[in-house]
């Protein structure tokens, strides 16, 4: 009898994992039950240590592919993703990466439909590994031990205690090794730990919290050290949280130090803005800050005329920020961005190209209307590099707390004000420039210029930036990805 003919019969397999994270073994299996066309509701697959007994009866040997057997399919981006989000504590993750490999055999694009369940859950999977990893590299915190070597010396060792949410550590023993090469340290988790003695990586049985030390002298030292170089200006309460969770803070000496820390930075700004002394050097914590100090601004012409300071509007989190040059006539006196013919035709472009603008942050360059009077009209002018250079304060400002993925700056203004100097719209736009925060800015034309074009140059405008815009929505998916 075949082991196909076995599978109709209704035979199911069961593959005991012999470590949580042993991606080569999961493949191999993987292969050869992919080859032998065994279906994905046909194997249960038992993480050590889980439960096998409503599988009593399933085969435990791997079927063996007949010589000759199909290759298997699998395209790059499956394997990537699935050595990370096999690392996951999901105990059906086996399963999913599984189902995901029977699935490329017959549609292998698969892995391209962002709308795909199993492809969405994959990703999921890998984005929350890869988060708790940086989290291990960010978080560990070495104690100094001291202990007798075999030759009786006195030595240094440093160990600390760590709780992943995933099955991460022994993916992270590289990180560790490079980093702290002349070490010897232990780092100790609850699922594991690792050994280090500068020249060779021992695995060991899980710990407890009670097994690492307390503290050791030199703590005092970095709570010093750490306070001195705490950045009040910089502070940005809910990023920190959400890349620094509380959970961490007690196995981190310096955390004790962060509500004072935090409370006297807040008092300081709060103060320095009611009194209208908050200086260049100090940035707002928050977008509301940002939003009080940019009506009291008088650091150039603009701010002393008859108009009032412009916001941003957004999410706080947004992937996408949209920047344009300043706000108009009609942006000053409804007090928000791209409300007038402008955005008008912003909106409808960025629908042709599926961006939503209520997911992006949008904002100007500059905060005020420049503009010069004729008669009861105001006549818009373009901001000067002086002026532009001077507000970029607050551009950077709103982008250190946003934290946006992908900034689309429309217009020579707006791309001044990301980098500091003038650039050719035509020459800068449709690919990426890497910013220092890690972030990409994409340059395009400004809305306006499209209406100031008629006929053919307003279609050949037209038509290039809505492929400006269509490569920022993939670009974002990528990111996003």
């Amino acid at each position: 009898m075949t082991v196909l003919q076995h599978v109709e019969a209704g035979t199911y397999y069961v593959v005991e994992m012999p470590e949580p994270d042993d991606f080569e073994f999961w493949r191999e299996r993987a292969r050869a039950l992919v080859q032998c066309d065994v279906p994905p509701d046909r194997i249960a697959w038992i993480e050590p240590g889980g439960s096998g007994d409503l599988f009593a009866h399933g085969e435990r040997r791997s079927p063996m592919p007949e010589e000759g057997a199909r290759p298997v399919r699998a395209n790059r981006r499956f394997v990537s993703l699935a050595k990370n989000a096999i690392l996951h504590s999901d105990p059906d993750r086996f399963a999913l990466l599984y189902r995901l490999l029977w699935r490329l055999q017959s549609s292998p694009r698969i892995m391209e439909d962002k709308a795909d369940p199993d492809v969405r859950r994959m990703e999921e999977l890998d984005k929350n590994v890869r988060r708790d990893s940086h989290k291990m590299h960010a978080f560990v915190r070495f104690r100094l031990i001291e202990e007798e070597s075999e030759d009786g010396e006195l030595r240094e060792h440093y160990v600390a205690w760590f709780e992943p949410e995933h099955h991460i550590l022994r993916a992270n023993a590289g990180f560790f090794m490079r980093r702290f090469a002349n070490m010897h340290w232990s780092i100790l988790t609850p699922q594991g730990s690792l050994h280090w003695d500068t020249d060779t990586m021992r695995e060991g049985p899980p710990a407890e919290r009670s097994n690492a030390p307390g503290g050791d002298p030199m703590e005092d030292l970095w709570r010093s050290y750490y306070a001195s170089i705490f950045n009040p200006a910089r502070l940005k309460i809910g990023a920190m949280l959400k890349e620094m969770p509380r959970k961490y803070w007690k196995n981190m000496p310096e955390a004790a130090l962060i509500p004072e820390l935090v409370a006297g930075a807040q008092k300081r700004e709060s103060t320095m803005v009611e009194a209208g002394t908050l200086e260049f050097e100090e940035r707002p914590e928050t977008l509301a800050a940002i939003d009080r100090a940019i009506h009291a601004c008088r650091k150039c012409p603009i701010g002393e005329l008859d108009n009032q300071a412009v916001m941003g509007e957004g999410p706080r989190d947004a992937a996408l920020m949209i920047v344009g040059e300043q706000p108009g006539d009609q942006e000053d006196q409804a007090g928000k961005p791209f409300v007038g013919p402008a955005g008008q035709l912003l909106d409808q472009h960025l629908e042709r190209a599926g961006i939503d603008r209520g997911s992006a942050y949008v904002t100007n360059t500059v905060k005020h209307f420049k503009y010069v009077q004729r008669g009861k009209r105001r006549l818009h002018q373009s901001p000067g590099a002086k002026e532009i250079d001077t507000c970029r304060w607050w551009i950077e400002s709103e982008r250190a707390i946003v934290q946006p993925r992908l900034v689309l700056a429309m217009g020579a203004s707006a791309a001044r004000g990301m980098l500091g100097k003038t650039v050719s719209i035509s020459k800068a736009r449709g690919a990426p420039i890497p910013l220092e925060d890690g972030s990409e800015l994409w340059i395009t034309a400004h809305p306006s210029y499209l209406l100031r074009l008629d006929g053919a140059a307003r279609d050949e405008q037209s038509r290039l930036f809505d492929a400006d815009l269509a490569a920022v929505r993939e670009r974002l998916e990528e990111l996003q990805a």
